[in-house]
């Protein structure tokens, strides 16, 4: 070899490196791009050097602990993007409940003294009206939230398929390009760490890096998301306890084609869709309860007292508000055909909770019963509820049963005593001479607006 030979390598190995460098100012700001080294080495028998390899700096550490910061704080954002849009509703002291309610208090006391003044008993009608208006209002606004989570929760899950969609073909060329080259591209392997680092701004998942080569993705509690070429497609489904919910489903099988089954909504943690359901468990369904449990202890509090009193006709007062139903559905995965429905008891409104909960049925035959309070996950104790002629008491919440012998062990029901109540809250009395401002024979004083409160729990 002849030192102008040697020369010549040592040139062609600084302009490899000189391209390398160049590569790399070229990509600076191009997503998921890795500065990448020539590797040089010295050539076999003294034959100056060679370009032993273009390699890439990356670690695998730090790419992970940086995928799961960026999946917490993706969450994070996402959960304070949706949760403002609640401070914005109720952080308003002109446009709330708080300044309704004081008015139609006031206009209540105006009645108290002067029962027969119909300014007065107009005054009581029209702050009912505009107040009941209010929790409709609310309730209408956090039902769009609702139904707004169920819509970006179909996006994330279709993003999420087409990105895992793109990790297995990936998976497929590096493969090729190994079995043909012996080496994969720098680009391939930059394409499915952004697509990794992508996906975590989904929600998080495991990875296994395979042989050290290829890139299989899971679901925290082992499920497969991609295993080599082949990617699990995971599906927007209706919750099996709540039709009014949307939740992430996976369909089980070697290639995806088995059964379909709806994920725990608390396995989805992490990215923007954990960061959607934690907002609507911790948050969405909360607010809601906790404002149709206002709307509920006003209403029937009020009712209570109104039919203490004696109208303009001299007959005994009649309900003065109505509010919206108590929701309660069995699971689709019941083994049994029994149905419930669910009541408020107006006579135990302190007793209610704003919370959903769990019924499941332990043992039909002897009537052995576990309710769980969805806000905290705890059952309530054996003397917390009671079971009489197919109904099942707790809380100040009736669960009726269309037959209990209908239904088998481990059959489960979801109810929601107050999610709606605020939708459904109007008043129902419209003739001034209608509101019962006197007080019965039996009774002294006139209308006791001080009996009226509301509890929170």
């Amino acid at each position: 070899m002849s030192m102008f030979s040697i020369g010549l390598s040592g040139l062609n190995a600084a302009q490899n490196a000189l391209n390398t460098t160049s590569n790399n100012i070229s990509n600076v700001y191009t997503p998921g791009y890795n500065r990448e080294i020539t590797v040089l080495n010295e050539s076999r028998n003294n034959a100056g050097v060679r370009v032993a390899d273009i390699e890439r700096q990356f670690n695998t550490f730090v790419a992970a602990q940086l995928n799961n910061a960026k999946s917490q704080s993706t969450a994070l954002e996402t959960y304070n993007t949706q949760i403002s849009q609640i401070d914005n509703l109720l952080a308003d002291r002109e446009a709330g409940l708080s300044p309704l309610m004081q008015n139609f208090f006031s206009a209540l006391e105006d009645l108290a003294s002067a029962p027969s003044d119909p300014a007065a008993r107009q005054g009581v009608l029209g702050t009912a009206d505009t107040l009941t208006a209010q929790f409709r209002s609310f309730d209408g606004y956090l039902q769009d939230l609702q139904s707004g989570v169920n819509g970006q929760i179909k996006d994330e899950i279709t993003q999420i398929n087409n990105t895992t969609s793109q990790i297995a073909n990936i998976n497929r060329e590096i493969a090729l390009s190994r079995a043909q080259l012996g080496e994969a591209p720098n680009s391939l392997l930059n394409q499915r760490d952004q697509l990794i680092s992508e996906l975590n701004e989904k929600m998080n998942l495991r990875l296994n890096i395979q042989d050290g080569k290829t890139y299989n993705l899971s679901l925290p509690n082992g499920q497969p998301l991609v295993t080599g070429d082949t990617a699990y497609k995971l599906e927007a489904v209706t919750s099996p306890n709540d039709p009014q919910r949307i939740v992430v489903g996976y369909r089980e099988g070697a290639r995806g084609n088995g059964n379909l089954v709806s994920l725990d909504e608390g396995l989805i943690t992490g990215g923007s869709l954990g960061g959607l359901m934690s907002f609507r468990s911790e948050t969405l369904d909360k607010t809601q309860n906790q404002i149709g449990q206002l709307a509920a202890s006003i209403a029937l509090e009020f009712n209570a007292q109104h039919q203490k009193g004696v109208d303009l006709n001299g007959e005994q007062g009649q309900e003065f508000f109505s509010i919206g139903q108590s929701n309660a559905y069995y699971n689709t995965d019941n083994k049994g055909s029994a149905e419930v429905s669910a009541t408020i008891d107006s006579a135990n409104t302190s007793a209610l909770r704003a919370t959903d909960y769990t019924v499941r049925v332990i043992n039909a035959s002897t009537e052995e019963f576990e309710v769980i309070r969805k806000d905290t996950g705890e059952a309530l104790e054996a003397d917390e509820w009671s079971f009489s002629d197919n109904v099942l008491s707790f809380a100040g919440v009736d669960v009726n049963f269309n037959d209990i012998n209908l239904a088998q062990n481990g059959d489960s029901f979801e109810i929601q005593p107050l999610r709606r109540a605020a939708g459904g809250m109007e008043a129902i009395v419209s003739d001034l001479d209608k509101i019962a401002a006197g007080s019965l024979v039996e009774q002294s004083g006139d209308l006791e607006v001080s009996n009226v409160r509301y509890e929170n729990a």
